[in-house]
């Protein structure tokens, strides 16, 4: 390990005060995860991480576990896959953390994980700022918002997305699982993300267009928002900056990248707008949609790329009921 990396774990998040991240890091730790005395727990961090991560561990530790940080290079892109010997040790734990800068959630290791019966949360590109502010939410209303959500989508056939800039997109649900992403870790082999707050799907095919104001690996495109064309189930075109961007990061992956993977409803109040595709899919009301990897939440494509797009403003049904009405939730 170079200096320049100890001297980052040396350091503690007393260095930069965040009002409120003392106790989101007790509410990721003691109550979404729910750790006990002597469990193994593992945060995997990178440079970009360590020192939340460290944090993380030393929370984990002070609940009574045998906590562990695993240091890793960042990966290439969202969805790649981590170290064998990272990829390891997540399956050996009782419990992991993983606020990487890029996303473990849809990779094989993790679900590996999971289906080992490792329960834990990817935090990808989490910032002390963010992870205080969203996890002050009132979780009673975050879990019975998230577990509606998902409900309908399990139930449901077919979704239609609209919204004032354009966006009309029809999405093929059948056969497929709602998944609520509420914080709620403590069970054997559970998983999310945090900050938490959508209940989402992986559709089994789509076509129309949509245009996203957020895009994940390009931040923000409200200046000029990315309009997207979905034809038989992948991403065919794309224009503005952004737009234009994304369709070439996931073409970089082949056909298997342009996959459409994912439409998710946010469900967290306490969530901003901010140019995070972390935070910003899990503001209340608004839609994501995702492309790339989809057989970690139950669809059939691994692939190591995962890339959400978040569109403002959204109206959305699902086997005609109405579920969003331009940015309103109208479940509980």
């Amino acid at each position: 390990m170079e200096a320049l990396e100890l001297n980052a774990l040396s350091q503690s998040p007393a260095a930069r005060p965040v009002p409120g991240l003392e106790r989101a890091l007790a509410v990721v730790v003691d109550e979404c995860l729910a750790v006990r005395p002597g469990e193994s727990v593992l945060v995997v961090a990178d440079p970009a991480s360590v020192q939340l991560a460290e944090a993380m561990r030393a929370q984990a530790e002070r609940a009574g576990a045998d906590a562990v940080l695993a240091f890793m290079a960042e990966r290439p892109s969202h969805g790649a896959e981590p170290p064998p010997p990272v990829a390891a040790a997540l399956a050996a734990a009782d419990a992991f953390l993983a606020p990487t800068a890029k996303s473990l959630s849809h990779t094989q290791a993790r679900h590996q994980a999971t289906q080992a019966g490792v329960r834990g949360a990817t935090l990808p590109g989490v910032t002390p700022e963010v992870l205080a502010r969203t996890m002050a939410v009132d979780f009673a209303t975050l879990r019975e918002r998230s577990r509606a959500v998902a409900a309908l989508l399990d139930e449901a056939e077919q979704a239609h997305l609209t919204c004032p800039r354009g966006s009309d997109l029809r999405l093929d649900l059948a056969g497929r699982n709602g998944i609520p992403d509420d914080g709620d870790l403590s069970a054997p082999g559970a998983f999310g993300n945090l900050p938490c707050g959508e209940g989402f799907i992986a559709p089994a095919g789509g076509a129309g267009t949509f245009v996203a104001s957020s895009v994940a690996a390009v931040g923000l495109a409200t200046d000029q928002p990315a309009r997207l064309t979905v034809d038989d189930g992948h991403l065919t075109e794309a224009t503005g900056g952004a737009g234009q961007r994304l369709l070439s990061l996931l073409r970089h992956h082949g056909d298997a990248g342009t996959n459409l993977a994912e439409l998710g409803v946010g469900t967290n109040d306490r969530a901003t707008l901010t140019g995070n595709v972390l935070e910003d899919e899990k503001v209340l009301g608004t839609v994501h949609v995702a492309f790339g990897a989809s057989a970690a939440i139950g669809g059939t494509v691994s692939v190591p790329v995962h890339l959400d797009c978040v569109v403002l403003d959204a109206s959305l049904t699902v086997d005609g009921t109405p579920l969003l009405e331009e940015g309103r939730l109208l479940v509980p």
